[in-house]
Parts: structure tokens; C-alpha cells; sequence
């Protein structure tokens, strides 16, 4: 056989295949790693949902009585809804005023804070870096801070301008709406980031008008924001406990203030039925969030810091 032949006999010739080796480790390595993950994704399940899970078993208990008082256990020995029928009228007037308090301080909040993020995100004019850190002041300022501060100011705006804003909803709406204003700046200025300003001009193009063009346009696209945006803010002025504590009245005295003084002055068994019926609330609120907008929606709606 000839030289050249031989050669390309040799190119033309096709690799064997050998047999695939797999490394044992490699495997193991996989399945440790698994297994670890899925561990310690269970721990963190647990530690965040087993105080949840201790309320409402401790909610079921029939209680031991001691001196004429309950005391409830967990685990339950019993089964009973007596606390859940005996639950102060106190309670339920408290979760009302944290709803409504919530809910009107995220209205006013998405109201001042969408147009400051189109503001701050669209806009270049000079001092627009220093406005944007006093609209995120709130963040960095501890909430016990900004209680004491807006309680001085109120009692000042009674001696000077006689509004006497202490103990009232609206002062508590107030002070709310102070800290939830950033959380919606930084939900809707994503939004208004990753937002293609050439969808604009193409309406404006085709002879849309400003306001057609951002109520057709613009907030569809930015509405993920605003949903987050409201959402954190109602949860921030919901489960607040610290600006609440100074700023609240005895007719105002929102539900977390409640369970404070209630837990800390006498222990009422009614408290936990009723901290249940809010987690059960609570989730029926996130199905209904699921159902009608979607928490994906909500989840692109960036981060509040």
C-alpha cells in the first residue's frame, strides 16, 4: 500500500466510540448537594412558619385555668373554639383601623410616589440626585425616630396652627404614608428603567395625545411597579408597630398595638384566635392576589430598597 493511501486511509477512518466513564464522585457530589439544599431549604420553611403554626394550634386549645385566668399550650390538648367566639370587640375595631389606615396610606403613596419615580427617572434637571435622597430618607431613618419626630410636630401644629393631629387617624395616616412613599419610588423606578421610551413616541407619532399616551402606554407597562409598590407599602403601614405606638389615640389604636398592650398588660386568650384569623385573612388576601393579578406580576415588579 502506497504512502498516500495510507494516510488517507487514516482520515477517513472513523473514531471508535468508547464506552462513557462516569465518575462515581461526581454523582455523590450531586445527590450531598441536593440533599443539603433541600434541607436546608426545609429549616428555613419551618423557622419562619412555626411561630404561625404555634399561634393557631395555641388558638384551639380550651385552655388551663389558674386563678380564674387561661392559659393556653401548644401542643393543644383539646379542641375548642370558645376564644374564638369570646374575642374582644376591642380587637375587631383595632384590625379595622389597621385596614383602613393600610389601605389610605398606600393609596396616598402610590399617588405621591408614581410620579415622583416617572419624575426622578425621566426628568434631568439640577437637584434631582438630592431630591431623590430625601424621597429615600425614610429608609434609612429608624422607625422609632420617625415616631418621636412626627409626634413633636404634631403637638407643635397644636400650640402654633391649633390642628391638633395627636391621637387621630388622620396623624397616623400621615406618618405612614412617610415611610411608605420610598418603598413605591424603588418598586415603580424599575419598572420605569427597563420601560423602551420609543413605544411612546410611536403613539405620539400616530397622533395619540400625552395623556392617551401614558394612560394607554406608559401605565399598562409600569403597572407591575405600581402593584408592588402598593403592596409593600400596605404591608409596611400594616404590620408597623413603632410609628403607631406614639401616634395612635384611644379610638385609633391600630391592631399590632393592640396585641402589644393586650400581651403585655393582661394576657387575654382571645389574642391568639384572633392573630389566627388574620394569617388565615392574610392568605386568603395573597389567593385573591394570585387569582385576579398575579404574584409573578408582582415579583417583576423589582425590589423596595
Amino acid at each position: 500500500m502506497s504512502e498516500h493511501a495510507a494516510s488517507t486511509n487514516l482520515e477517513t477512518r472513523k473514531p471508535v466510540p468508547t464506552v462513557g466513564f462516569t465518575n462515581p464522585f461526581s454523582r455523590w457530589r450531586k445527590s450531598i448537594g441536593g440533599w443539603v439544599l433541600n434541607a436546608w431549604v426545609g429549616i428555613v420553611i419551618i423557622v419562619i412558619y412555626l411561630p404561625v403554626v404555634i399561634v393557631v394550634g395555641a388558638s384551639v386549645d380550651p385552655g388551663t385555668y389558674i386563678e380564674s385566668r387561661a392559659f393556653l399550650t401548644f401542643p393543644p390538648r383539646g379542641f375548642s373554639l370558645q376564644w374564638y367566639l369570646s374575642i374582644h370587640p376591642r380587637l375587631w375595631h383595632s384590625l379595622w383601623v389597621s385596614v383602613s389606615m393600610a389601605s389610605v396610606s398606600a393609596f396616598f403613596g402610590l399617588l405621591i410616589g408614581v410620579p415622583a419615580a416617572l419624575g426622578l427617572i425621566r426628568c434631568n434637571w439640577r437637584g434631582k440626585i438630592l431630591m431623590g435622597s430625601l424621597f429615600r430618607a425614610p429608609l434609612q431613618i429608624p422607625f422609632i425616630v420617625i415616631g418621636v419626630a412626627f409626634l413633636q410636630a404634631y403637638h407643635l401644629s397644636a400650640d402654633v396652627f391649633h390642628i391638633n393631629l395627636v391621637g387621630s387617624f388622620t396623624g397616623l395616616v400621615l406618618g405612614h404614608v412617610f415611610v411608605a412613599v420610598p418603598y413605591v419610588i424603588s418598586a415603580v423606578g424599575v419598572q420605569v428603567q427597563r420601560f423602551n421610551p420609543s413605544m411612546e413616541e410611536a403613539a405620539l407619532i400616530h397622533g395619540a395625545t400625552r395623556m392617551r399616551t401614558f394612560m394607554r402606554v406608559t401605565l399598562p407597562i409600569i403597572m407591575p411597579g405600581i402593584y408592588a409598590g402598593g403592596l409593600y407599602a400596605f404591608l409596611i403601614s400594616f404590620g408597623d408597630v413603632t410609628i403607631s405606638l406614639f401616634l395612635a389615640g384611644p379610638d385609633t389604636t391600630p391592631f399590632p398595638v393592640q396585641v402589644l398592650h393586650t400581651i403585655t398588660q393582661d394576657f387575654d386568650p382571645t389574642v391568639p384566635a384572633m392573630s389566627a384569623l388574620v394569617c388565615i385573612g392574610s392568605l386568603f388576601v395573597l389567593l385573591l392576589v394570585q387569582k385576579l393579578v398575579g404574584l409573578d406580576i408582582l415579583l417583576r415588579g423589582g425590589g423596595s430598597g
